[in-house]
């Protein structure tokens, strides 16, 4: 698909694109999603810029995601799509001074929402520069406002972990229960942060490469947006930092006590055996089948060794709980 914005006595405007090209000739903005060679092929011949292809936008070194052509910045970076399931997904830009060309394969909330309010530059010049920098800003904000959801699914899993009266009102089982969907949820959570984690390493790469590279041209009312951009990164980038250490002392917490159920069932377990020992060993001597045992000619030995037998059970567990073993 393929969609061309310009600026219009500064006044942002969608263009109708048709058959021919002079309405793409004007545009000072050029989206790409997920385009077919025909429409690459077209915007090419139009700007004269070349289009990466998605395995040249994948590349991870970062030479291959900053570089400098002809006077055009060809940049790309991961951001994060839930489209068909969280992921992220790899976008490009081509940048120059009249003209900003962006390429992606997956639809984008940012893009979606930002091209609905198109910042409203001077002129048609100055309009490539001004919309990728609200781009960039938009993006900042969509990984800032995900990470907020994030706090806020983080804080309703550890009020679950942490709170008291499960085993009381729901026993062992709807506490297993519980751990596991617990287990399962942070590890969606971690995944979403290790994706927002890329975009941002992205944008922190994009940001400084931007401003050292088109000093010559970038409008100076963009610059020190630039700078707050970089900051709000760098927070973004602390805040990400921050709750992966959440993540990681819930994901503790959880296997701990999920530890501790094991520990209770083996101790359990310990407990039964060593109760049972006394009993099974009494039984089993009375039990002999030997001629000389005096205790078989007792009138009262039945009962006997029925108290004998239960004292010995009881004995072990009464001296654990006098130890506070159970």
């Amino acid at each position: 698909m393929l969609n061309a914005f310009t600026c219009v006595n500064g006044q942002p405007n969608r263009l109708a694109l048709g058959a021919d090209d002079r309405a793409l000739t004007e545009a000072s903005w050029i989206d790409l999603v997920s385009a077919t060679p025909e429409e690459v092929e077209r915007v090419q011949r139009v700007t004269g810029l070349q289009v990466p292809s998605e395995a040249e936008l994948s590349e991870i070194e970062t030479s291959s995601r900053l570089a400098t052509r002809h006077g055009a910045l060809y940049l790309s970076m991961p951001m994060l799509s839930v489209t068909g399931g969280v992921r992220v997904v790899s976008i490009g830009f081509v940048l120059s001074p009249d003209r900003l060309i962006t390429i992606r394969f997956a639809p984008s909330r940012s893009f979606e929402e930002y091209a609905e309010q198109l910042p409203r530059g001077e002129t048609v010049n100055k309009a490539a520069p001004h919309i990728f920098v609200g781009l960039m800003e938009a993006i900042v904000d969509r990984q800032a406002d995900a990470l907020e959801q994030v706090r806020a699914d983080l804080d309703a899993i550890s009020r679950r972990i942490f709170r008291r009266g499960t085993l009381e009102y729901g026993g062992r089982k709807e506490e297993d229960a519980m751990l596991r969907d617990i287990l399962t949820q942070l590890g969606r959570i971690g995944d979403l942060i290790s994706y927002i984690r890329e975009s941002e390493v992205g944008a922190a790469r994009i940001v400084p490469y931007v401003e050292s590279m088109t000093d010559e041209w970038m409008p100076r009312d963009l610059c020190s947006r630039l700078r707050t951009l970089r900051r709000d990164i760098e927070s973004v980038s602390d805040f990400d930092t921050h709750l992966n250490d959440k993540l990681q002392f819930m994901l503790d917490a959880t296997l701990g006590f999920i530890n501790i159920a094991q520990n209770n069932v083996i101790k359990v377990l310990t407990i039964a055996s060593v109760a049972g020992i006394p009993p099974v060993l009494i039984a089993g001597i009375w039990g002999m089948n030997f001629k000389n045992m005096p205790e078989l000619e007792l009138p009262w030995g039945y009962p006997l060794a029925w108290c004998v037998i239960i004292l010995s059970g009881v004995i072990p567990l009464l001296i654990f709980r006098w130890r506070k073993w159970i």
